[in-house]
């Protein structure tokens, strides 16, 4: 399984993670507010995410970190 890790502290919460992903399983979180007051972007459905790592190279805070299941 390719796993995908965000540092919610560093999150801003701007989206474009959100909307960059094609599997659409990026979602912020309505119930966590992190460090800065923001809430943080997360996966809800991690099997489902293929490793393209659009999310990431969206991140303007480069908080999001992909790992590929070879």
């Amino acid at each position: 399984m390719n796993k995908v890790t965000f540092n919610v502290d560093l999150c801003k919460g701007c989206g474009l993670c959100v909307e960059a992903c094609p599997k659409k399983i990026i979602t912020l979180d309505p119930e966590v507010l992190n460090k800065k007051g923001y809430h943080p972007a997360g996966i809800k459905d991690a099997d489902k995410c293929i490793a393209c790592a659009m999310c990431a190279t969206m991140c303007p805070d480069v908080v999001i970190t992909v790992e590929k299941n070879v």
